[in-house]
């Protein structure tokens, strides 16, 4: 049988390889491994072992000599890597269509044909100057850019991250969200048709994103206790609906409805939820998941009519967190309610219920020292009974 096992050498290593001929290999200066290989760059194997022996002892005096070079890197365009980059990735459908569009939309326009290699520092800038996408895109596109080069550094493609521009992948809130009242939130489910109204309401005091709405079925409902089961949502990818889980496990929650919405619920449940424990709690007219944009029309109609131009529907997510945290929700109980892992976002809503309370605080002192300018209440007087 013929010896596959390598043999001890000092420098590299012959293989017998099942044919009868022989493989040569060494480890270079470099720390790659480096095969015998044609000018072409198919592999060469030796009719005889002291043929590979031969080629190895070349090999060695250039190591000696200090005339031994790397072999040259594969040249691979930006579009190539960046497309197996993206096909190796376990990501979101979602996720996944959004790299897909900005790369076809922002980078390979730019850098698509160009050798990974060739990309410099420069190219980037100019490049991330002359986007004339919205601050989003811009930022979502500078971090999808740098992220792939970074790769292609671990993978030794590159020897440095051509993206190096400060602060271009972060993105800041373009506007500043005010929440929506109590009296709003009346005003915008009122101005709804009567299907839709149950989505304001729960938007406005449980939480659910638009998504997870659209998706729930009667199932999800206990009307019982008052609890929001979500457990799914849906997204539309290149078109098509897709139903999945919610992005993390905090994400699978049980919501406490407050009470005074539950009324409404039990309205909806009796006249425009689908039959059965599947049925969909928000149908579209043809029967399948509601669509944002059609939900979108109603919606831009009712905000007018509250005087609410600016507000969007995602906006009442921040309102019932909000009114949650003023309502006394701990730290845990507000993560639990708005599906999150982490504690940063719930923060921000403690610590502007923290605000509020300190200004209801200042006033309390206000009236009490007598430095505020209180109106009196006028009280009633009670009719004698004649």
């Amino acid at each position: 049988m013929p010896n596959n096992r390598g043999s001890k050498r000092a420098f590299g290593s012959i293989r017998k390889l099942p044919s009868g001929r022989f493989q040569a290999r060494y480890l270079g200066p470099d720390g790659r491994q480096y095969a015998a290989k044609r000018s072409n760059g198919d592999p060469l194997t030796f009719d005889t072992k002291g043929d590979a022996e031969g080629w190895l002892s070349l090999r060695h005096s250039e190591v000696l000599r200090g005339e031994w070079l790397p072999a040259p890197k594969p040249t691979v365009t930006f579009a190539a890597y960046a497309g197996s980059w993206l096909a190796a990735r376990e990501l979101a459908p979602r996720t996944r269509e959004l790299y897909r569009r900005l790369l076809t939309n922002h980078i390979e326009p730019r850098f698509g044909t160009v050798a990974l290699g060739a990309i410099t520092k420069s190219d980037v800038r100019a490049w991330h100057a002359g986007l004339t996408c919205g601050r989003t895109a811009k930022s979502h596109a500078y971090q999808l850019l740098r992220t792939i080069c970074g790769t292609a550094v671990v993978d030794d493609l590159i020897p440095s991250n051509p993206c190096q521009i400060r602060g271009a992948g972060s993105t800041k809130r373009a506007r500043k969200v005010t929440v929506a009242t109590a009296t709003e939130v009346a005003t915008l489910a009122a101005a709804m048709p009567s299907r839709f109204r149950l989505m304001v309401l729960l938007a406005a005091y449980a939480g659910p994103r638009f998504g997870e709405m659209a998706e729930l079925r009667r199932g999800d409902i206990d009307a019982t206790n008052g609890v929001l089961r979500i457990r799914r949502g849906v997204v539309r990818v290149t078109g098509a609906r897709l139903v999945k889980g919610p992005k993390s496990d905090a994400g699978v929650r049980d919501v406490v409805i407050p009470p005074h919405v539950m009324p409404a619920v039990r309205a909806h449940l009796s006249e425009h939820t689908q039959p059965g424990r599947d049925g969909l709690l928000f149908p579209a007219a043809s029967g399948v998941q509601l669509n944002e944009s059609t939900f979108r029309r109603h919606w831009y109609a009712a905000r007018t009519k509250a005087s609410r131009p600016d507000l969007r529907f995602h906006d009442l997510r921040h309102t019932a967190n909000m009114a949650a945290a003023a309502a006394g929700a701990d730290l845990p109980t507000l993560m639990a309610r708005m599906g999150h892992s982490s504690t940063g976002a719930a923060l921000v809503y403690l610590h502007t219920a923290a605000e509020q309370d300190r200004a209801v605080a200042e006033r309390m002192s206000e009236l009490a020292t007598g430095t505020a300018n209180v109106v009196p209440i006028k009280s009633k007087r009670r009719r004698k009974s004649g």
